[in-house]
C-alpha cells in the first residue's frame, strides 16, 4: 500500500512523502482500518454491502454508495459526489463493516442523501488533484496575513482543497463570534476560487494538524481515536494525579485523552475501598483518611488534633474498625492496628562498565597548571664534544653534576655500585730482562 513518495530512496535511507500522514494513497497508516472480515467469502445469494468509507485529508471520513457497482479494494482512489464538481479520496474499508461503522455514526444506509462514487480516479483527475494539494500551504500562509490585516480574532489551522479544485475549505478556530464577510471576499479575489469557512474546536484541530504528545508517540486523536469524549478533573482525581494543569493539558491545551483510558478500572478497583471520608472512632480521638493506595490496598489515617503522624491500615482493618463504630463502640488506638512499615534498603546500582558518566567520551582538558611548571623548567645544556670523547674508564666511578632542571631523588644510594669500581691495571716492566 505504499506510494512511491513514502518508498525508500537508494541506501535504504527514507525518502519521507513530506505530508505529515496525508499522503495519496494512505501509507502514513493515519487512521486505518484493519479489515478483520476480509479473508470471509459471503453466503450464496448474498450481495455485497453497497456503501463504501472514503478518508480524504487529514481525518476526514465520509461514507458514499457504490451505485456502478465497481470493484473496490482498500487504498483505491476513486472520484466521489460533491458540490460543486467532484471530490477525490481514498477508499478506506469496504463489505459490512462499513454497515457497522455507518450504524456507530448514525448514518442510515437506506436512506437516498448517501452521496454516489462516479468512477475510478484517473490520472487527469489524480493530476489535478495533486496540484491543488501543493497549492495548500503557500495559500495557508497568505489566508492568515489577510486575517492579521483585518484584526480578526482567528487562526487559521488547515486548508483543504477539493479534488477537482473548484472550491477550497478553511478551518478555523476562534473563542467567539467572529465577522469575516469581508475576509472571504478577500480570499475570493486574491485566490480566485470557491470558499467556505469551517469552525473547528481545539480537539479537532489538533486532530488534523497532528503532533507528539508527551508520551512520546503521536497524538490519538491523529492517529486512532475517532470520537471525542468529554474529560474532566475528577477523572484525575480518581487517579490520584497532581491536578497540575500543566501536567494534565495536552497538545490542544484541554485535558487529555487518555485520563479516560483507565478510569474504569480506578472505579472497579476503588469499590471494594471505604469511603474516603470515612471517620474511624477510637478512644485517642476520632481519625480522618488523608491518603489512598489503590494497588496495595492501604490507607492512611491521621487524629484529628495531630495531622502530622500518620498511620497505614489495611482495608480489611478499617472494615473492622468501622463495623465497631456501627455498633457504638470504639477501639482504643489506631497503633493496635497499624502496619509497621519497614525501611526498604537502599539500592546502590554499581555500573560495572563505568558508564554512569556523561562525559566519558569527552576529550580530557590539559590542565593550565601543567604548563606553567613546564614553562619554569630551563632546556638542559647540551654536552660538549670533547666531554663526549672521554673514554668510559675515565667517566666510570665519577657522579657526574645533575643537569639544572632536573629533580635529584633522595631515596638515590651515593654510594658507588661494585660495578663501578675502577679496575685494577697492572703495568708490566719493561726494562725487565
Amino acid at each position: 500500500m505504499a506510494c512511491q513518495s513514502c518508498s525508500t530512496s537508494d541506501g535504504g535511507a527514507p525518502k519521507g512523502c513530506k505530508n505529515n500522514g496525508t499522503c495519496g494513497t494512505d501509507s502514513c497508516n493515519k487512521l486505518t482500518v484493519f479489515d478483520w472480515l476480509a479473508n470471509m467469502s459471503l453466503p450464496n445469494g448474498e450481495t455485497p454491502f453497497d456503501c463504501v468509507e472514503i478518508r480524504f485529508k487529514n481525518g476526514r471520513k465520509e461514507f458514499f454508495r457504490n451505485t456502478e457497482k465497481l470493484t473496490l479494494s482498500i487504498g483505491d482512489i476513486v472520484a466521489t459526489e460533491a458540490s460543486p464538481g467532484h471530490d477525490v479520496g481514498i477508499v478506506t474499508l469496504t463489505g459490512e463493516l462499513v454497515k457497522i461503522q455507518m450504524k456507530k455514526k448514525g448514518v442510515n444506509h437506506t436512506s437516498p442523501d448517501v452521496a454516489k462514487i462516479y468512477r475510478k480516479a484517473s490520472q487527469k483527475d489524480i493530476d489535478i488533484w495533486s496540484e491543488s494539494r501543493d497549492k495548500e500551504e503557500p495559500m495557508k500562509v497568505k489566508a492568515r496575513e489577510l486575517a492579521i490585516t483585518h484584526k480578526l480574532e482567528m487562526k487559521i489551522s488547515d486548508i483543504e482543497y477539493q479534488g477537482d479544485g473548484s472550491k477550497v475549505t478553511f478551518y478555523y478556530t476562534a473563542n467567539d463570534r467572529v465577522d469575516f464577510r469581508l475576509l472571504i471576499k478577500d480570499y475570493s479575489r486574491v485566490f480566485n476560487t470557491r470558499i467556505e469557512m469551517k469552525q473547528v474546536g481545539l480537539r479537532q484541530e489538533a486532530a488534523r494538524l497532528g503532533g507528539i504528545g508527551s508520551c512520546g508517540r503521536e497524538l490519538c486523536c491523529s492517529t486512532w481515536l475517532t470520537d471525542f469524549r468529554s474529560v474532566n478533573t475528577s477523572a484525575a482525581r480518581y487517579q490520584q494525579l497532581s491536578l497540575n494543569p500543566q501536567k494534565l493539558a495536552g497538545q490542544c491545551g484541554k485535558l487529555k485523552c487518555c485520563l479516560n483510558y483507565e478510569l474504569d478500572t480506578y472505579m472497579d478497583a476503588l469499590k471494594g475501598f471505604p469511603d474516603f471520608e470515612t471517620k474511624l472512632k477510637t478512644e485517642k480521638g476520632d481519625a480522618i483518611c488523608q491518603k489512598q493506595d489503590i494497588f496495595k490496598g492501604l490507607m492512611w489515617f491521621a487524629y484529628t488534633d495531630n495531622f502530622a503522624n500518620w498511620h497505614v491500615l489495611n482495608i480489611e482493618q478499617v472494615k473492622e474498625i468501622m463495623a465497631e463504630n456501627k455498633q457504638s463502640k470504639k477501639v482504643s488506638s489506631l497503633e493496635d492496628f497499624a502496619i509497621e512499615t519497614v525501611a526498604e534498603p537502599e539500592k546502590d546500582f554499581n555500573n560495572a562498565m563505568g558508564q554512569e558518566s556523561l562525559t566519558r567520551f569527552d576529550q580530557p582538558k590539559k590542565s593550565k597548571n601543567k604548563s606553567r611548571n613546564k614553562s619554569k623548567i630551563k632546556v638542559a645544556t647540551p654536552i660538549s664534544n670533547q666531554n663526549q670523547a672521554q673514554t668510559p674508564n675515565q667517566n666510570q666511578g665519577q657522579n657526574p653534576a645533575p643537569i639544572q632542571g632536573q629533580v635529584k631523588n633522595p631515596k638515590q644510594n651515593n654510594k658507588p655500585k661494585p660495578q663501578d669500581k675502577k679496575p685494577i691495571i697492572i703495568k708490566k716492566n719493561e726494562n725487565k730482562e
